[in-house]
């Protein structure tokens, strides 16, 4: 994206949930960052303020107490009908609630959530995945050879996804199940879809919810070295004051195991297969790291802050207060984009562009920061770099096909490629 395509730029014409812009909304960022650094934008019958400045995001995601975390994933304003509806849905087919926890909860019920996942989802607990997550990506790897493939479907998709189902103990004959589950899980977020089809994706929802119901029951008399047990199993220890030695709800596992299953899956496949469309137009980089693998988690953590797989999130302002230079009412809804804060000129020199060797590389917030840093983080980066290290380690190049017309997922919250066609080579 070149100055000229930001000069060139008219504000006018965005818009939030337009799959237009959507396919390619850095030049509006980079307009809004110089010229509306809050940019008011239309989220149906209200208005939101979209913050683009990384240390205007920055402030906003650490102040946990002029900022709520308690709001709607859709991001859209639903109506009086489909709230009947859901509710309708959820008696007939016997769901369980919703409830607030890690992503969508304040403290101090945040500190509660969090600190009870943290002792189920260890380092050790991660690290433990590593020989598994090897054996994947190798057997995958080998699976590319030969001639275009779409990388999303070949690669992308079952390498997270196939991991966290062996995280969460899932049979490889679900996997099918678990795939659609995820997919469902996200239909609404950051986009514009219509009420049937909302009513379809929380029917899908509640499937999931009885899987792992009857996962989480079946542990109780027969627990495994898992997740799952895990999560019956954490307590608070009663020093932590207020926060008291209650385990978890069934509600509330079954909301955190569907977080797990976003985060650990969804945001996984679009990063890795951004790196790869990255890779594939800087052939030199691709060279560098055949010749160095400790190159990879460089260039993971480049790849991570140009792709920003989860674009922005929600908050709600809690008290008159201030971004920046700007005043905020009490009630007003913002969108902390990362997406824009990992380009901003004034942190990242020619942020457009791959340097997997830029100084400042970590400073992106593709995972957030504060309170509600990704708790896949470590699982996301373990999956990238063993990806890179096995393909780079295999392949004299990777090139993209003519077939590519590089299609965009809708959403401003989770944006990634749908399809990326790719031809991987043996050297001679």
């Amino acid at each position: 994206m070149s100055s000229t395509e930001t000069e060139s730029t008219n504000l006018d014409d965005f818009g939030l949930f337009d799959p237009a812009v959507q396919q390619c909304p850095h030049a509006y960022y980079a307009k809004m960052r110089s010229e509306q650094p809050l940019f008011p934008a239309d989220r149906g019958d209200t208005e939101v303020l979209i913050v683009t400045r990384h240390q205007d995001v920055v402030d906003l995601v650490l102040d946990a107490k002029s900022f709520s975390s308690h709001f709607d994933l859709s991001g859209i304003p639903v109506s009086k009908e489909l709230i009947d509806r859901m509710r309708a849905l959820y008696k007939e087919k016997k769901g369980y609630p919703r409830v607030h926890t890690m992503l969508t909860a304040d403290q101090p019920e945040h500190t509660r959530y969090r600190k009870l996942v943290n002792k189920a989802f260890t380092p050790r607990a991660i690290n433990g995945l590593a020989p598994e997550i090897r054996r994947i990506a190798s057997n995958l790897a080998d699976g590319v050879e030969g001639g275009p493939v779409n990388f999303v479907e070949a690669f992308a998709v079952p390498l997270p996804m196939t991991a966290i189902a062996r995280a969460l103990n899932v049979p490889d004959d679900r996997l099918i199940d678990f795939k659609r589950w995820s997919d469902d899980a996200i239909a609404g977020i950051g986009t514009d879809i219509s009420d049937d089809r909302r009513v379809e994706a929380e029917s899908s929802v509640i499937e999931f919810q009885h899987y792992f119901a009857e996962q989480l029951e079946a542990r109780r008399s027969d627990p495994s070295d898992d997740i799952l047990s895990n999560l019956l199993n954490a307590r608070i220890d009663k020093s932590d004051g207020d926060l008291g030695d209650e385990a978890l709800t069934m509600s509330e596992m079954l909301s955190i195991i569907q977080q797990l299953l976003v985060a650990g899956n969804e945001t996984t496949t679009k990063v890795l297969t951004e790196t790869i469309r990255l890779l594939a137009e800087h052939p030199d980089q691709w060279q560098q790291l055949r010749d160095d693998p400790s190159r990879a988690r460089q260039v993971a953590e480049e790849a991570i802050r140009l792709s920003t797989p989860t674009q922005g999130m929600y908050r709600v302002a809690t008290a008159d207060t201030r971004i920046g230079d700007f005043d905020v009412t009490k009630g007003t809804s913002v969108i902390a984009m990362f997406a824009s804060a990992n380009r901003d000129e004034q942190v990242f020199n020619d942020p457009n562009t791959f340097n997997p060797d830029r100084e400042g590389l970590t400073n992106h917030i593709a995972f957030g920061k504060g309170i509600h840093y990704c708790l896949g983080a470590n699982l996301a980066r373990l999956e990238l770099v063993t990806a890179l290290e096995e393909l780079s380690g295999r392949y004299s190049s990777v090139s993209l096909t003519e077939n590519n017309n590089f299609p965009y997922d809708a959403s401003f919250m989770l944006r990634g490629l749908q399809h990326l066609e790719v031809v991987f080579e043996t050297a001679p």
